[in-house]
């Protein structure tokens, strides 16, 4: 799952969202690491999370949807050295 520290030195992650065309938060999840790394990039912090925790973290984040394996387009990937 595609994520990022709070703050430096933290050691607690924030999932990362994405908002919609509609206007929907949305969530991206990916079945494997290789696929997270092609569709998000090779400098994309991740974690893994089982998925019994998406209801938890729905309940935190309110996203509303769920994306599987979505290809994030190139100029909105993460490049070395960004949180």
């Amino acid at each position: 799952m595609p994520c990022s520290l709070l703050k430096p030195g933290d050691d607690r992650l924030s999932v990362d969202l994405r908002r919609t065309r509609d206007g929907r938060m949305a969530l991206l999840v990916y079945s494997a690491l290789d696929r997270l790394v092609k569709c998000c990039g090779d400098q994309q912090p991740w974690t893994v999370m089982p998925a019994t925790d998406l209801e938890a973290i729905r309940l935190d984040t309110q996203y509303e949807i769920v994306f599987l394996d979505l290809e994030i387009p190139d100029e909105f990937r993460r490049r070395s050295g960004e949180e």
